[in-house]
């Protein structure tokens, strides 16, 4: 072989930049949607990527971002989703512990599963193959339970006979509207807590029940992700997995209209996390965590790569619509049905995206994508789960 083919083959194996941050390398190397994208390195060599995955999607933690973005690596990777049963909608019958009889009978052998549950390990571990990584996200309490006290007012009891709606009223005396064992009640305390399998009503002076439950998150999970930290979450995430950057690209998802939004008086976080003092011990446990992780992989190193990710957004959005994304509306405006996401209560808009009838044209040049990329880049929880099904169920 010629030395000019032996260097040509070498340049193609091998990345044009070295990123050496903290003592920390990453790989560049160009991908097929036409900008650069990182793989994860190790001494022994490039790792495959990992396939086995399941994702716990907790309530209002950006976990339906999370659950778009392994939508489309399980499209790209030929991978089998685990659904839900019709009995089930788009959700494992939730709030029912999981349990295999809630998967779709198309999708069983599944490589992923990413909707709600409540989490059951070991259910989980009979459906799932052996080298299945664990993963989940949690929220900072006071931000998560004012949007949950705003998303489910209509649906938790719990919040419903408050009057007036009043999250300052609910707070005043908790136990006068909250009900342990009613339906929804889970969206009314340690939410989190309970979508991880535990008990939401154990006494915050129970330590040992606390230390015990987060040790065994901790044993289960390879990676809690932050919702704070969302970008700094995904390439933790990038390099458990041994993704591509290409594969952490995200639009983000469910969220509300900024008017839904309550501002917060300066006593109630305290209070909210008094409440939920089980999911505020979570949270803080597995903040500190994540931040340890992060600066043993290197802060320095970290940021290039949340700076990369955000350079690779840009360059999707504008492949995808030309520069900027589709406007934000609320759904009943929104003209794709495929585009709407649900609407919880007449009080509460979720606003979703409205994809421009030329979105297919708006691409440009070398890096434009496929509308159906772009089109999946912004379509909602329940949509989504229904072709994944009609897909696989063919």
């Amino acid at each position: 072989m010629s030395q000019k083919k032996i260097f040509l083959l070498l340049v193609a194996i091998s990345s044009a930049l070295l990123l050496r941050h903290g003592g920390h390398v990453s790989t560049m190397r160009p991908f097929h949607l036409g900008y650069s994208s990182l793989q994860s390195s190790s001494a022994s060599g490039l790792k495959t990527k990992h396939t086995s995955i399941a994702f716990l999607k907790t309530h209002k933690t950006a976990s339906t971002t999370v659950q778009n973005l392994l939508f489309r690596f399980a499209e790209r990777n030929n991978l089998t989703v685990a659904l839900p049963i019709q009995a089930c909608d788009h959700q494992f019958c939730y709030p029912r512990t999981f349990s295999t009889r809630f998967v779709h009978s198309h999708t069983m052998s599944p490589q992923v599963i990413t909707s709600h549950m409540r989490f059951n390990h070991s259910e989980l571990r009979r459906l799932m193959p052996n080298d299945t990584v664990y993963i989940t996200i949690l929220r900072e309490p006071t931000s998560m339970f004012e949007s949950l006290f705003s998303y489910y007012n209509q649906y938790c009891l719990s919040f419903k006979r408050v009057p007036n709606g009043s999250l300052e009223a609910f707070l005043e005396q908790p136990w006068h509207y909250y009900r342990p064992h009613e339906k929804d009640s889970m969206y009314a305390r340690n939410t989190l807590t309970f979508d991880l399998g535990g008990d939401k009503d154990r006494s915050p002076k129970d330590k040992a029940y606390i230390k015990g439950f987060i040790g065994e998150v901790e044993r289960i999970f390879s990676l809690v992700m932050i919702a704070e930290h969302f970008d700094e979450s995904l390439v933790l995430l990038r390099h458990l997995l041994a993704w591509d950057l290409e594969d952490m690209l995200y639009v983000r998802m469910n969220m509300r209209r900024p008017s839904s939004r309550r501002s917060l008086g300066a006593d109630l976080p305290a209070r909210i996390r008094s409440w939920n003092a089980l999911d505020t011990a979570l949270y803080e446990h597995f903040n500190k965590s994540l931040w340890e992780r992060l600066r043993a992989l290197g802060l320095s190193s970290v940021g290039r790569e949340v700076h990369l990710l955000q350079s690779a957004q840009v360059r999707l959005v504008q492949g995808c619509f030309g520069g900027r994304l589709p406007q934000l509306r609320p759904a009943a405006f929104i003209r794709n049905k495929e585009l709407r996401p649900w609407q919880p209560s007449p009080k509460v808009d979720i606003m979703g995206y409205d994809l421009p009838p030329n979105a297919s044209r708006l691409g440009r040049g070398a890096g434009a994508m496929s509308h159906d990329l772009c089109v999946k880049l912004l379509m909602p929880e329940v949509q989504y789960s229904r072709l994944l099904l009609r897909s696989q169920s063919q």
